[in-house]
């Protein structure tokens, strides 16, 4: 299918591994520039340009072309997740609060060309993209952006149609060289993958953005696993009763959260900082290794390619769910550790209780990433209980798929 623009012929298809691959690898490098005198994040997606799209249930990545040169690029994905609430009635007196799903389609990794912009590469991308969703079903289509990013925002609510909808907060916390002390107040259980998924259909399948199919994420191989904080001396993990009873009288306060290995997918590189902070955070390794003791908040070499583990499914209840969440994160932290990792991220609402529980460093943390979003059909499936989602009211929580990522 080739689309004309005066005097070229742009050729939108889908990409192709075995002859795009290293055309594409060396696109998506050359577009990895960050804002002027700002600290940037280059991707390295260790060879494989669909690595953030392969644990996804359904996918698909395009390519432009100009006669044999590749000058964009867009992936796609498509899942089921939820985008409000109802009420079931099981019982004449009992009613409960039910997930509403529908068909989301997320856009991810636009690219184009520094020599072919404003030819309208970018918009061409987006259409076919949109072709396919709503050929697969998809119902509302959404992307993710900086907020500073005007040249992304504008080509998107200008030309495409989508309205600013979310503006969760993506907080980083470097890995340290030391261990993170974990209150002795908290125990940490892991749990099963089958009691994890049980846990989060129970508690957090109502909130926004939860995936229906949340047990092929718990089972997924870069999942590395679920963890519930409680009071010490509740429950130990020789005395779990396992999801079901725990919920039926849970402690009055606990915690959940999942760590996924994003280091096995891509790792990252910081760009774009000055000598003068290069310097600083060596000094602070530096000293942190000859003064192990003190456990100086070393920064760690985040120069030069590093991993990640990403935490999702965070929540709780009660008073000192706070406290929960922090005993967690330190736990995570001494994971990411124990494997290599550069730094530990999560995403979060950002009028989420629990980000204070949270450790992340301002410097590397985004407190506004932008989520834009359109519907693609005139009718749809929850048009009776919520109505159009691109006019709802933000909810305390959602969910981020890492998977996404």
């Amino acid at each position: 299918m080739a689309d004309h623009d005066e005097s070229v012929t742009v050729v939108v298809r889908e990409f192709q591994a075995n002859k795009d691959t290293e055309r594409v690898v060396t696109l998506e490098n050359t577009c990895e520039v960050g804002p002027t005198n700002k600290l940037s994040l280059f991707t390295d997606m260790l060879g494989d340009p669909i690595c953030r799209l392969r644990n996804s249930p359904s996918f698909l990545m395009l390519v432009a072309e100009i006669g044999q040169e590749i000058v964009g690029m867009i992936r796609g994905c498509i899942k089921t997740v939820t985008c409000g609430k109802g009420l079931s009635r099981s019982k004449p007196t009992l009613t409960r609060q039910i997930p509403v799903y529908t068909k989301l389609a997320y856009i991810l990794g636009l690219r184009v060309s520094t020599n072919h912009r404003r030819m309208g590469i970018g918009l061409k991308l987006v259409k076919k993209m949109e072709d396919w969703f709503k050929d697969n079903g998809a119902e509302y289509s959404y992307m993710a952006t900086e907020s500073e990013n005007l040249a992304s925002v504008k080509l998107f609510t200008d030309k495409c149609g989508y309205s600013k909808f979310r503006t969760p907060s993506i907080l980083v916390n470097p890995v340290y060289a030391h261990r993170t002390k974990i209150s002795r107040n908290v125990t940490i259980i892991p749990l099963t993958p089958t009691d994890a998924v049980t846990l989060y259909r129970n508690r957090f399948s109502t909130t926004e953005f939860f995936p229906r199919d949340i047990d092929s994420v718990v089972y997924n191989k870069l999942s590395l696993g679920t963890f519930l904080a409680v009071p010490r001396g509740s429950y130990s993990v020789e005395t779990w009763p396992g999801p079901d009873r725990f919920l039926l009288g849970p402690p009055c306060s606990w915690a959940v959260l999942s760590v996924w290995n994003s280091k096995q997918v891509f790792r990252l590189e910081v760009r774009g900082a000055s000598r003068v902070k290069r310097a600083f955070a060596k000094t602070t390794r530096v000293l942190d290794q000859a003064f192990p003791w003190l456990k100086m908040p070393s920064v760690p070499n985040l120069f030069r390619p590093f991993g990640f583990h990403f935490l999702y499914g965070l929540g709780g209840e009660g008073p000192k769910v706070v406290k929960m969440v922090k005993a967690l994160c330190g736990f995570a932290h001494n994971m990411a550790m124990e494997c290599g990792c550069g730094v530990v991220a999560t995403e979060v609402a950002s009028c989420e209780p629990l980000r204070f529980g949270i450790p992340h460093w301002k410097m590397l943390s985004c407190t506004e990433d932008l989520w834009c979003i359109k519907r693609l059909v005139e009718d749809y499936s929850h048009h009776s209980l919520i109505g159009d989602w691109t006019k709802s009211v933000p909810g305390i929580s959602i969910f981020v798929d890492p998977r996404d990522i």
